[in-house]
């Protein structure tokens, strides 16, 4: 065999360099994000972040095409966890998540201006906010069809996460939590359970905040949160125990008996109360549900859409029957907004919908005009699991994931009794009795909530908030989510 040339030496030697140079910039997690889509001036900031932040698409399954954005973490972005956050709906935008809850910065009044957020969870995370389903905030499909169903929600989020992974080599390494809200009970818990079956993401643990986790138990707590909160009589109190409770048991949810179909009705959706935070104002006060607003039409609460209580049969059915009238309505009009009752999406939407703000965050044109709730994806949406409570033992068997539930405890929506009664019924170890959590605030050691903890899963409560903790417990919620994502102690 011939020697080899100082020439085809020098040349080897070259490559070996190459070669070894980027496997070491493979490790030490070099800058392989996708460059086009990297934020460079953010409108509405008086300065510009010094971290880094990514806005762009993640293609997955049928020409659909998922927003993401993406700002890294203030602390080391290199090691330190990537947490994946979803807001509920269903059809409701991740975006309102980052803006107006635990992003690095909040969306001010004028609906121009943005403040830096002191309790911002990137403080100690890389936080990626994905607007899923197709048809949500700037997420689009080719075919501009948005009927989805749970089932093609989860394994759409499971083909995000992988693309993202495929753009974003640098953090595959690191820790992944996934996160949510509201539906997000749902959506949450569903992806986990294709996240935990693929070795190559190193999930370590999932939390979700006011999540429905059981229509039943969520239902039926609701009318006892009621009462204790002194928002029945005792009278309605009476008739509630007569008609829809027998041998020691209440059915709020499916009872059959007329009577009580017709006065669980009438607690919560004729109140006019804030169902997100029962001592709350709601802004701008209590509206008719269909409204002309700007030349828009605007939907609230369609029999609390977005919360999705079955409160009977016949409720079901008077909802269907709105559904349908609206669904006509909508057809008519060019631009339909369906708002959560009493929450102002004005600001986010002025902002989000602003020229420059689309183009510095490399919105497509194909992208609709963003809203905080679709309510084309909302009304089309196909509910396929009344629980999960097969997806939480799944995770709790694998006895190596982290699990939080945690709930603001004067939410209506998804009320903390319900999703206490949840994580109960998993019927899991206990480890800490309930006791109070508690944390550091400008006026000193404070209580934060009340916390029980099991073999793998904690369920905690945040004293005085409402359904969107962030915006309502900014100090707590970064101390709950904090202590989550570094395995310590509540």
């Amino acid at each position: 065999t011939a020697e080899p040339s100082m020439t085809s030496l020098r040349f080897t030697s070259r490559m070996l360099v190459v070669v070894l140079c980027c496997f070491l910039f493979s490790l030490l997690g070099g800058d392989a994000a996708p460059a086009a889509d990297e934020v460079k001036y953010l409108p509405g900031l008086q300065k510009q972040p010094s971290f880094r932040q990514y806005s762009g698409y993640l293609s997955v399954a049928d020409g659909k095409h998922l927003h993401y954005w993406l700002v890294e973490s203030q602390q080391n972005p290199s090691s330190d966890p990537l947490v994946l956050w979803l807001n509920g709906g269903p059809g409701c935008s991740s975006l309102d998540g980052l803006l107006t809850e635990h992003g690095p910065f909040l969306i001010q009044d004028d609906g121009v201006t943005l403040q830096y957020n002191p309790y911002s969870w990137n403080k100690i995370a890389n936080m990626l906010y994905l607007e899923s389903p197709a048809g949500v905030g700037f997420s689009y499909s080719d075919d501009q069809k948005y009927v989805t169903n749970d089932t093609e929600v989860s394994m759409n989020n499971y083909l995000a996460l992988k693309e993202f992974f495929r753009l974003f080599p640098e953090f595959s390494r690191n820790e992944l939590f996934l996160t949510g809200e509201s539906y997000g009970g749902i959506y949450i818990p569903t992806l986990a359970e294709r996240v935990m079956e693929d070795a190559s993401l190193n999930l370590q643990g999932v939390a979700v905040g006011n999540g429905m986790s059981s229509y039943e138990l969520n239902d039926n707590s609701l009318v006892f949160f009621a009462y204790y909160h002194g928002l029945l009589g005792s009278r309605l109190w009476s008739e509630l125990q007569t008609f829809c409770c027998s041998d020691g048991k209440c059915n709020f949810y499916n009872n059959q008996n007329q009577n009580c179909t017709t006065s669980v009705q009438d607690i919560v959706y004729s109140s006019g109360l804030n169902m997100y935070n029962l001592y709350a104002p709601c802004p701008g006060g209590v509206r008719e549900r269909v409204s002309i607003e700007r030349g828009e039409l605007v939907i609230r609460d369609l029999g609390n859409s977005f919360i999705n209580h079955q409160w009977t049969q016949l409720w079901n059915q008077v909802c269907m029957m709105s559904r349908d009238k609206l669904r006509g309505l909508a057809s008519l009009h060019l631009s339909v907004r369906l708002d959560p009752p009493c929450t102002n999406s004005t600001p986010s939407s002025l902002y989000l919908n602003n020229p420059y703000v689309r183009a510095a965050l490399h919105i497509s044109p194909k992208a609709l005009d963003w809203v905080i709730c679709s309510s084309e994806v909302n009304l089309n949406y196909g509910r396929l699991y009344l629980d999960v409570r097969k997806q939480y033992l799944k995770l709790l068997t694998a006895l190596k994931y982290r699990v939080l539930v945690y709930n603001g405890d004067v939410d209506m929506a998804c009320n903390f009794m319900g999703d206490e009664w949840f994580v109960e019924s998993l019927h899991q170890q206990v480890e800490v009795q309930r006791r109070p959590w508690l944390y550091d605030d400008d006026d000193g050691r404070q209580v934060g909530g009340f916390v029980k903890e099991f073999d793998n899963i904690a369920f905690l409560t945040v004293k005085g908030s409402g359904h969107m903790v962030p915006s309502d417990k900014p100090v707590a919620a970064f101390a709950m989510f904090s202590r989550f994502i570094k395995r310590q102690p509540y």
